[in-house]
């Protein structure tokens, strides 16, 4: 018995097409309009900036500019341009042109701030000692801070005084500043004079040199040179090598020998301590009372 085998049939499959539609974003055409609002903002700015530079005298112009520059400098010399300063500093006395001209037009004028002189003096005072602390602090880190210096901190001897800092350069017994009878520097002297004056030149306050001696009679030279003598041309020398470090030579505003007339050890007149430089930065009274007497 033949068996039939029919031939089957292949599957056909249905074919699927993917149509896959990109969506095209849509042009963003007002990105130029922040631009163009931030440029108008700008140039607003500008013209009101202008206006208002152009409102105000150019006196107040003047010490703005000063302020911001030096503002505590423009504060300790109490303004050289007083108007700018009341303005600034002291809190606004000067007044707006523009509200003096509307008040005039109503017929007054708002009153005045009154300041009281004493608590305008006694707040310039702190500041400046505020100052000089800082550069007391700033002479130390500068002497911890050099090898050289360092050796030599015993004879450096910084303090606080009325008349402002004091910055004293005392002889050791092994370790005198000035040749024997001299006013000629030892090195390392010189070496100090330099680190300090590089740091005073950083303060608008004056300077004070004075030159001191023991009461050991001076010996040689020529007839009438005595301790007076040596301790003002030591005195002298040392403002040499601080100008040479690269202080400002006009700061220096009083330079004197005292002799042995204000001994450092007032029980031992012959203490070699007694033999020193002594470098005063004036604060403003002692300033005022040097050209005080200057003026007599």
């Amino acid at each position: 018995m033949a068996i039939s085998r029919s031939k089957s049939k292949p599957i056909k499959r249905p074919i699927i097409v993917k149509r896959i539609r990109k969506r095209v974003r849509a042009r963003q055409h007002g990105a130029w309009k922040i631009a163009y609002a931030d440029f108008v903002t700008a140039l607003m700015a500008f013209f009101l900036l202008m206006w208002l530079t152009s409102s105000v005298p150019s006196s107040e112009l003047k010490g703005i500019s000063d302020y911001f520059k030096t503002p505590l400098s423009l504060v300790l010399s109490e303004g050289q341009n007083k108007t700018a300063t009341r303005s600034v500093i002291i809190g606004g006395e000067g007044p707006n042109p523009m509200m003096k001209e509307g008040a005039a037009r109503d017929g007054a004028l708002p009153p005045a701030r009154q300041i009281d002189p004493v608590s305008a003096r006694d707040l310039l005072r702190r500041q400046e000692l505020q100052r000089l602390e800082l550069l007391k602090r700033q002479l130390e880190q500068v002497i911890d801070a050099d090898l050289q210096l360092r050796q030599y901190k015993n004879q450096l001897l910084i303090d606080l005084t009325t008349e402002g800092l004091r910055v004293q350069i005392v002889d050791e017994q092994n370790r005198p500043m000035f040749e024997k009878g001299s006013a000629v520097l030892q090195p390392y002297t010189a070496e100090i004079l330099h680190a300090i004056g590089k740091i005073l030149n950083e303060v608008p306050n004056k300077i004070g040199l004075s030159g001191h001696t023991d009461a050991t009679p001076y010996q040689g030279g020529s007839k009438g040179y005595s301790n007076w003598e040596l301790s003002a041309d030591r005195a002298n020398a040392s403002r040499r090598e601080l100008a040479q470090g690269g202080m400002d030579q006009d700061k220096i505003l009083r330079v004197v020998g005292l002799s042995d007339s204000a001994l450092f050890n007032p029980d031992d007149p012959y203490d070699a301590k007694n033999r020193r430089i002594s470098i005063i930065v004036m604060n403003r009274d002692t300033e005022e009372m040097v050209f005080k007497d200057s003026e007599r």
